[in-house]
């Protein structure tokens, strides 16, 4: 047997977001139901390189499909400046539950960024309007382009705000989907006036008011996936119908960690886990809802879930680079 080697071009190419989309759904409604394996996300921090290493492994049993993959990423925050890579680096090895044989090591920077905004798209599609038409996004890394891309893929965007406080970056977004979508630079503030807001930036201290938030916004909070970081004001905390991706990775180091810590959030604030809401036995939006708020710290399971997705399209398509790594001589 051969592992099937996997670049990010690969892995772009077999990863079409409303099957993304589709799988990530189905695995979170799978944890809800206690049919997956997902030990804690560990750590390895390099505080003289201003980064760290995160190890995330897990198992999924969606009823029609089951892997198993585990995620080595990092977070190096001056790899842009000084390095010329990626802030986010990732590989993924995707193997088989049954034999554990390695079917695939494909690209994990690209599988994050797919997987991220599949996951906002499904909090989207539970929890924002029916009929939201606008998308603010804060923060034009690549990040952002992902998010757009899910998020309409369950809403009818028309109108997207984008901030930034790098101008160049702002405008290569607006560029990249000036032919596709009503959009344009704007603030921080003209962002959260929109439908959907998705924060994806490093802050430690909140950059979203409060009172700049439309009645009915919804956001995904993307950006703090780390002890000590924040997006948003803690009154948008307070005030909003709370949905979080998993309890001890987001008290520990989502959007909540901070005022969680100080203890001005508890359980008593917390609507529930995504997974629950996906599976049907915990309510979505409803019509007496104003702000909604799903905190994203990025699970395991979706990175199996895009994975499976991307193996299967590929294997079937005959792509990536088969190659022999690991002795299976069993004499």
């Amino acid at each position: 047997m051969q592992t099937l080697l996997l670049g990010a071009d690969a892995v772009e190419d077999h990863a079409a977001m409303p099957a993304v989309i589709a799988a990530v759904a189905a695995a979170f409604a799978a944890d809800a139901r206690e049919n997956t394996i997902m030990p804690a996300k560990s750590y390895v921090d390099l505080p003289q390189y201003n980064g760290d290493f995160r190890s995330m492994p897990a198992y999924v049993n969606a009823e029609t499909w089951d892997a198993a993959a585990v995620k080595w990423v990092n977070v190096h925050l001056d790899n842009p400046r000084d390095h010329d890579l990626p802030t986010v680096l990732g590989t993924l090895i995707y193997s088989d539950p049954e034999t554990a044989f390695p079917l695939a090591v494909m690209d994990g920077t690209v599988l994050t960024r797919l997987r991220t905004g599949a996951a906002a798209a499904v909090a989207t599609d539970h929890l924002a309007v029916a009929d939201a038409d606008s998308l603010g996004l804060v923060g034009a890394g690549t990040q952002a382009y992902t998010q757009l891309d899910a998020i309409s893929s369950v809403r009818d965007i028309e109108t997207v705000v984008v901030a930034d406080r790098d101008a160049e970056k702002q405008q290569a977004f607006v560029d990249a989907f000036a032919d596709q979508f009503d959009v344009r630079a704007g603030s921080i503030e003209d962002a959260a006036g929109c439908d959907v807001l998705s924060t994806i930036t490093p802050v430690e201290s909140p950059i979203v008011n409060r009172e700049w938030l439309g009645e009915r916004t919804h956001i995904n909070a993307i950006g703090a996936d780390a002890a000590g970081k924040q997006e948003h004001d803690e009154r948008t905390l307070l005030d909003a119908k709370l949905v979080i991706d998993n309890y001890e990775q987001c008290t520990h180091s989502g959007e909540i960690n901070v005022p969680w810590g100080e203890g001005v959030l508890t359980d008593t604030d917390l609507h529930g886990e995504l997974g629950d809401i996906v599976a049907g036995t915990l309510s979505g939006r409803t019509d007496d809802d104003g702000i909604t708020l799903f905190d994203s710290t990025g699970l395991a399971i979706q990175d199996v879930a895009a994975a499976h997705v991307v193996y299967e399209n590929a294997s079937d398509d005959g792509d990536g680079t088969p190659f022999s790594l690991v002795d299976t001589d069993t004499s």
